[in-house]
């Protein structure tokens, strides 16, 4: 095991699956020489050569239909789009064909592609560098989507991303990349090293898509959580002394029903909490599959804490992101109702 930062374990996700597989290539805006915008790919090529890891133009369009050509011919491309914020010019590509490759195909061809982006706020990054587009993507069938919480997680997800033989939308929470944030802006920042799952081997291993975790056993209360908002879960449960069990996600698609529905059928009571604004965010959906699998287990209404229903502000950003005390907030709601 090596302590490792999120941008370690991703950086490292790679290098493994680059020796592995000669498939295997990286490529998108700065990502080659320069190492990425965050670094998640420094030094690779220098390792691997200018084929396996190369910088493209400022397309994002161009990056997601040329990594859909390159998959459908058997390759396995790891594109990155630099920020989440970016990838509409992409949409298209990635919905239209990258999607439906293996069923228009009727099976004869597959999209084995990964495309990693940085996701959500808390670096002051304004209204085009913090969004959190999620449900954009778990609305369309034919791709998979993973978001880690965990330096741990990101490596063995995004190897398992790049194994995949479907198209991987894989958002990496960049509040996440140095160090935990439970969501208070005003205290002194913790790195990776202090925290158990900032431990990672440096060999091949893999976490199986579509499995949540169980971050925190409960019996009062189930939290549904990923990325960023497992810490700010975390935090909130801690000021509320309330015995809750945080499930992080980190597959939104497909959906670990079975452990969620087990952890709901044990408490009875449901918080759904994530950043993205609320209106048809992915926590809609997750009261849905909540209601429909557990009805008579409830004893209280769902209660979902998000985003506000606005552009994500700058001077503004800690009123708009969901931190402690609005998911505190919640927590008293669904346990007094």
């Amino acid at each position: 095991m090596t302590a490792m930062t999120m941008i370690e374990a991703l950086r490292s996700a790679m290098d493994v699956m680059l020796a592995r597989d000669e498939r295997v290539v990286i490529f998108g805006e700065d990502v080659g020489y320069f190492g990425g915008v965050f670094r998640c790919t420094q030094g690779l090529q220098k390792k691997y050569g200018e084929e396996r890891v190369f910088d493209t133009p400022i397309n994002e369009s161009a990056i997601a239909g040329m990594a859909i050509g390159m998959a459908a011919q058997g390759m396995r491309p790891c594109a990155e789009i630099q920020f989440a914020d970016y990838m509409y010019p992409a949409y298209d590509q990635i919905t239209q064909e990258a999607a439906r490759i293996r069923h228009r195909s009727n099976g004869d061809f597959t999209c084995p592609l990964t495309i990693r982006m940085p996701t959500g706020g808390g670096i002051y990054g304004g209204q085009t560098h913090s969004q959190s587009p999620e449900a954009l993507f778990t609305h369309v069938a034919g791709l998979k989507v993973v978001q880690p919480s965990t330096p741990y997680d990101a490596k063995g997800l995004l190897i398992a991303s790049i194994e995949d033989p479907d198209p991987v939308i894989f958002l990496e929470p960049k509040r996440l990349y140095n160090g935990p944030f439970d969501g208070d802006h005003t205290a002194t920042s913790q790195g990776w090293a202090q925290h158990p799952a900032g431990d990672v081997p440096e060999e091949y291993y893999r976490i199986d898509l579509g499995k949540a975790s169980v971050r925190r056993e409960g019996a009062a209360l189930t939290i549904l959580a990923y990325g960023t908002m497992v810490f700010v879960a975390e935090r909130a449960v801690r000021d509320t002394g309330v015995d809750a069990e945080i499930i992080d996600l980190r597959t939104l698609l497909p959906l670990d029903l079975e452990t969620i529905r087990a952890s709901v059928e044990k408490t009875g009571r449901c918080l759904v909490l994530h950043e993205a604004t609320r209106t048809s965010g992915f926590g809609g959906e997750l009261i849905a599959e909540v209601q429909e699998a557990c009805f008579w287990h409830l004893e209280a209404p769902i209660v979902r804490v998000t985003g506000w229903d606005a552009p994500y502000p700058h001077a503004q950003e800690w009123d708009y992101f969901p931190g402690p005390k609005r998911a505190a907030r919640g927590i008293a709601r669904v346990m007094e109702a």
